[in-house]
């Protein structure tokens, strides 16, 4: 397809105008991007043909902030929905080849006769502005990225620490899985934030999901027990299992000193919740 020129049209009207042959050199630029095309605009509604035509734009007219701030939109939306790096930076390194080959026929259509600085001066300006989009794109996409892996490691340690209310004086921590430093860790600092936010009385903590407990773990939730009864709130232990108290018999490690001791969450349950929390 023949790129088509009029006279006294600038480089933007020239692109424009030229929409088609553009499209034609870049999808044969972008080999291993254009059988995605669509597959891309179902995933993350993003039409790569427009916004290949909206880079070039901003490059030659050389909007800078309108730039950083498209890179940004783009970093964020490609994070979001997961997709390909590889893809972006093909895509991306053939428009700026298009772009040069329509600058090239923008040219010879005008006549402009050959100036080295010229040249050079153009080249700085246009390569210089697509690194900068590329860029500004892929630190918005880590940064995004970042955030999705630190909301979702929020999330997994908030689930894996549930402090349930039953009554407005009362909780129930139901303890699950394996228990280690880390999760230890987080327990920690969520139960006195959470007995301080919600002035929590009594704090019910089922272990009956805890098949095992290493001794320097048992150590560190002798510490929060005390940490619980500083902030005003009654502990209170259920569902040990006959070898975690074995283990700590051993290692001389016992809580019956530093909370209340039921077999079962369920009688727990019968006698605070009966006394609302205040026996």
């Amino acid at each position: 397809m023949e790129w088509t020129y009029q006279d006294s049209m600038s480089i933007k009207e020239f692109l424009i105008s030229n929409k088609e042959p553009f499209e034609e050199k870049l999808l044969n630029e972008a080999v291993n991007v254009r059988g995605k095309i669509e597959e891309i605009r179902l995933i993350g509604n993003i039409n790569l043909l427009k916004n290949a035509h909206l880079l070039v734009l901003y490059v030659v007219e050389e909007k800078e902030q309108e730039l950083l701030a498209f890179a940004k939109r783009e970093g964020i939306a490609w994070a979001n929905f997961n997709l390909t790096l590889a893809f972006k930076l093909e895509w991306v390194q053939a428009i700026r080849r298009t772009l040069w080959v329509a600058l090239y026929n923008y040219d010879l259509q005008t006549n402009e006769s050959a100036d080295r600085d010229r040249f050079y001066t153009l080249e700085n300006k246009i390569n210089a502005l697509i690194d900068q989009f590329l860029n500004g794109f892929f630190i918005n996409y880590s940064k995004y990225k970042d955030e999705l892996i630190e909301a979702q490691r929020e999330l997994v340690q908030n689930l894996s620490v549930p402090i349930i209310p039953v009554t407005p004086y009362v909780s129930i921590l139901p303890l699950i899985g394996t228990i280690d430093s880390s999760r230890t860790q987080t327990i920690e600092e969520k139960v006195l934030i959470e007995i301080g936010r919600h002035r929590i009385h009594t704090l019910i903590l089922d272990f009956s999901g805890i098949a095992e407990m290493e001794g320097e773990i048992a150590k560190r939730f002798l510490k929060l027990l005390d940490g619980i009864s500083l902030m005003g709130c009654r502990p209170v232990i259920t569902g040990l299992r006959p070898e975690i108290v074995q283990n700590m018999v051993d290692l001389d490690l016992l809580f019956e000193h530093k909370a209340i001791i039921k077999g079962t969450l369920q009688q727990a349950l019968d006698e605070y919740l009966a006394y609302g929390g205040t026996v």
